[in-house]
């Protein structure tokens, strides 16, 4: 480990190999790094942090710091950041509560500047947060959720794998898998067709993804006819299944349609 000079590290924090810690950083008891981290200056990594391999932290960050939530009672829980994540300036993200004892931030992540992950959140692998992306808590973001600048999401949301979401939007109800969503109030605008064929999906399996939003979005089908329909009609897939499992325990509700 190489330690730069005017750093505060608690003498129990559990550092591996090759991690550097910039100067003016400050990291608590109960913290664990893993392997080949920079940690660069003015960072502050609070008690509970388990951060994983190859991360890189900016300064200004903020890792692990107690609740925002008028319930915590002072629990032991934790912020869990997984491995090749990166964490840029002044990034805030809070510890968990009693709803889940833990925050998490998955693998091969980006979070850009000055965006918020709050209690309880779970953030899967893959993810990119662009610039002021406020994330209140309880929230769920499968992997590789985009979303761009500027984006607040109330807590308890859910939004499903391979969504992207424009910038300037308000989060209010589900973002199901696989969609883009804007407009105000938040909208289902279309397929994230650009976004699956470069992550290898094949121009069938986004055919046949488009074909059970018509159902949803634009066939004017309530939502109870429109899943009936893709149970009888729609070809097995897995992206069906990931759809309709998504549906059934959504229980926030999900974004308007184009046409409401």
């Amino acid at each position: 480990m190489e330690k730069q000079i005017l750093t505060n590290i608690h003498p129990n924090a559990k550092i591996g190999k090759n991690v550097t810690i910039e100067s003016f950083t400050t990291i608590y008891d109960n913290v664990e790094i893993g392997d080949g981290t920079w940690i660069g200056p003015n960072v502050t990594i609070f008690e509970g942090a388990r951060i994983g391999k190859n991360c890189k932290i900016f300064p200004g960050a903020v890792i692990s710091a107690i609740p925002q939530d008028l319930k915590f009672q002072g629990e032991e829980t934790t912020t869990e950041i997984g491995d090749n994540t990166t964490i840029r300036e002044f990034v805030t993200i809070n510890r968990g509560t009693i709803d889940r004892l833990k925050t998490v931030v998955g693998s091969n992540c980006l979070l850009m500047a000055y965006v918020h992950i709050g209690h309880d959140c779970i953030i899967g692998n893959n993810c990119i947060l662009a610039n002021c992306v406020n994330v209140a808590g309880h929230v769920e973001l499968e992997d590789f959720v985009v979303i761009e600048g500027v984006v607040g999401l109330q807590q308890f949301v859910k939004v499903g794998r391979h969504a992207f979401i424009a910038a300037g939007s308000n989060v209010r109800k589900n973002v199901p898998p696989f969609v883009k969503a804007a407009r105000e109030p938040l909208s289902y605008v279309g397929v994230n067709s650009v976004g699956l064929r470069r992550r290898g999906f094949s121009s069938d399996s986004v055919m046949l993804i488009e074909d059970i939003y018509r159902s949803i979005y634009v066939r004017g089908l309530n939502l109870s006819n429109a899943v009936r329909v893709i149970e009888q009609e729609a070809p097995q897939s897995e992206e069906k299944e990931i759809i309709l499992k998504f549906i059934a325990e959504s229980t926030k509700g999900m974004i308007r349609g184009p046409l409401n």
